[in-house]
């Protein structure tokens, strides 16, 4: 008999019930079997009768008929149906099917909210149970009108209310004055009600007003009762915090917690993010791990942005190595960050490995390899990457034509960076944006092409920024256009006087022409004016410290060895034949005098001190803040060569691989 019903249940049934349910359902169902040799065949099929179990109830039902997780509408129209073909539709199971739904999508039409408004009114049901749930499932702004008339509600019913509204605002990335004012109505509903009280709705209006932006009405509901809190309350107050920009006092509630969970930590972990102070976030994961807090996945995503913007490779490792032992599957959200950490941190081979091994990737993964590989000079491989990516159906996103541009523009890929940004709005309808020209200008300018670029900026539909100028006038530099690049220079000058890269490129063009008076009319006019060069620094990362050096820094703890292991360089490379290049120096001194301001540059400190703590075998890295400048590229470069070291250096621009004299950018930056 029991083999009987379960062919009956898999011929019927959809195909994730057919194994792990059957037994399920034959036990819930009674039924008759007839017996028939197999060499004869089948019987016309007649629907079986069945009759419920007397012991069998809504719950158990549908546990049978729906997937243990992540219900899908469709799922439950499915079991729906089933449960009708049974004749086991009844009242008061339609109360459950409402509750099995999940929360729908905003609505464009009503259609999608037919199906819960039936379940609802067909089910008769005057219980809270089958209202809240109503309000759960319905997008905004229908549970708020359909609220008042709700035959019964209870405290729960305000939370799932605010719940659904705070969803919508969240969604929409809107808040002010009048969110709040909505929010503050359904608050003196539950007062009224006597429901103001209950931790639940408390919870839900403390992350509601967070979600408005309103840290005072959010402050105000916290503070009312402190006895009607849990950790829930707590973490609402941290997140509304971060929301408003107030990371400092997110760690102060922090402190004052008496109970946190891995909400709580990775809350304030991304808040630190989000406010740009890296290092406190990193500091501050890290101290999760070692007080013995299971991280989740987001904090494990926030560790690896700050890495990744910082690109300090042992900090990334260290969060990678967290998620290994904690056993933490390879997320798409986890795996897109570890491409983008690993790429940012200069091992681009190991973000392509990570990329490769994900089981599932999501169009933020195919970014993030995309522009990693365009960021290390790998054009040829973005673009063969960037073509696989549209060969399985995806759709590109502004962000995949700014990985596939760059990647053109870094390897002087002219043809195809005209192609793919013809196809951007022709074939995808994605409309270029300002970050789409600034590739292309930059593609056109390192080409050459300056008048064509300047063309293009100039017949632009949208007003251009001035970093597409101040590109011009990098490629007027590049390519000694001295005319232009003065045009250009004041103009950028009079757009954005307080700008001070716009006084400096203009300085060394005239530097270059060797203009010395112009150069000192620049740099009068940019001392009347208030500007200063920014300063230029490298980080190295070493033995878990981070070490910053400036131009002819001598604060550093090790500055004597530094200084020593330098000169040696300096005379190794010196015998080998190297000649320092004093174009950039911006003042009429002597070339000695050029040289020796040229020697103690940021990042040939970093390498020197990278020479004393950096084992042979192992890559120097080193993160800059400005663009590398033409002499320090050329010395890194034979440093390599001379002393048959990697050296890997992250500028304001791109990567570059240096190793054997040669460098990933082919000289092209």
């Amino acid at each position: 008999m029991g083999q009987y019903r379960e062919k009956i249940l898999n011929a019927r049934s959809p195909s994730f019930l057919k194994v792990k349910n059957s037994e399920v359902l034959a036990a819930l169902f009674v039924g008759a079997a007839v017996s028939m040799p197999l060499d004869q065949p089948p019987p016309r099929r007649r629907a079986p009768t069945f009759h419920a179990h007397p012991d069998a109830d809504a719950r158990q039902l549908l546990g049978a008929l729906l997937p243990r997780r992540a219900a899908t509408a469709r799922h439950v129209q499915q079991a729906h149906a089933r449960l009708a073909v049974l004749g086991l539709a009844t009242a008061r199971v339609l109360p459950h099917l409402l509750a099995a739904l999940p929360r729908l999508p905003p609505l464009h039409d009503d259609a999608s909210s037919s199906y819960p408004l039936s379940l609802f009114r067909r089910s008769n049901s005057s219980s809270a149970f089958a209202s809240n749930h109503l309000l759960r499932v319905l997008p905004h702004p229908l549970p708020l009108r359909l609220f008042p008339g709700l035959p019964r509600r209870n405290p729960h019913s305000f939370t799932f209310l605010l719940s659904s509204i705070s969803s919508h605002l969240d969604a929409d990335r809107y808040g002010g004055p009048a969110s709040s004012s909505l929010g503050s109505h359904v608050h003196a509903l539950a007062v009224k009600a006597g429901a103001a009280g209950d931790l639940y709705v408390r919870n839900a209006l403390t992350h509601f007003y967070s979600v408005c932006g309103d840290v005072g009405a959010m402050r105000r509901v916290f503070d009312e009762l402190p006895r009607v809190r849990d950790v829930v309350t707590w973490n609402a107050i941290l997140a509304g915090y971060v929301r408003a920009g107030m990371a400092r006092v997110a760690c102060e509630v922090f402190d004052e917690m008496p109970v946190r969970d891995e909400v709580s930590w990775s809350t304030v972990v991304g808040g630190y993010v989000k406010e740009g102070e890296l290092d406190v976030a990193l500091a501050l994961f890290r101290d999760m791990v070692e007080k013995g807090v299971r991280v989740n996945e987001a904090a494990v995503v926030t560790a690896l942005s700050a890495a990744a913007q910082l690109g300090l490779l042992e900090h990334g490792r260290f969060v990678h190595q967290v998620v290994h032992q904690e056993g933490m599957p390879i997320s798409v959200n986890v795996g897109a960050a570890m491409v983008d950490m690993y790429a940012k941190c200069g091992c681009v081979t190991v973000a392509r490995e990570v990329f490769d091994g994900m089981p599932r990737r999501d169009v933020f993964a195919w970014n993030a390899m995309i522009c990693g590989l365009a960021s290390h000079g790998l054009g040829q491989d973005a673009v063969e990457l960037f073509e696989r990516f549209l060969g399985e159906g995806l759709c590109p996103t502004n962000i995949t034509f700014v990985g596939v541009l760059n990647a053109c523009s870094r390897f002087g890929l002219v043809a195809e960076g005209r192609r793919y940004f013809e196809s951007m709005a022709e074939k995808y309808s994605v409309e270029p944006e300002m970050e789409h020209y600034g590739c292309m200008v930059d593609l056109l300018g390192r080409a050459g092409l300056v008048p064509e670029a300047i063309e293009l900026i100039e017949g632009m539909p949208i007003a251009p920024d001035p970093v597409l100028w101040g590109t011009v006038l990098s490629a007027c530099k590049k390519h000694g256009l001295v005319d232009l690049g003065v045009k250009v220079g004041n103009k950028l000058i009079e757009l954005e006087p307080a700008h001070d890269g716009h006084y400096v490129l203009l300085a060394s063009i005239y530097a270059k022409a060797k203009k010395w008076d112009e150069v000192r009319e620049v740099r009068k006019l940019m001392s009347s004016r208030g500007t200063s060069k920014s300063a230029g620094w490298s980080l190295m990362e070493a033995q878990g410290n981070v070490h910053k050096f400036l131009v002819g820094d001598m604060d550093h703890k090790d500055s004597i060895q530094i200084y020593n292991m330098l000169d040696m360089i300096n005379r190794r490379l010196a015998d080998a034949g190297y000649v320092p290049d004093v174009s950039s120096v911006l003042h009429d001194i002597g070339d000695e005098e050029k040289a020796h301001a040229i020697k103690v540059h940021s990042e040939r400190l970093a390498i020197a001190y990278g020479f004393i703590v950096t084992e042979v075998g192992n890559p120097i890295r080193i993160v800059k803040n400005l663009q590398v400048c033409g002499d320090c590229h050329e010395f890194s470069k034979m440093v390599t060569k001379v002393f048959n070291r990697e050296i890997i250096v992250r500028d304001g621009s791109r990567f570059h691989h240096m190793k054997e004299g040669k460098c990933s950018c082919l000289d092209y930056w």
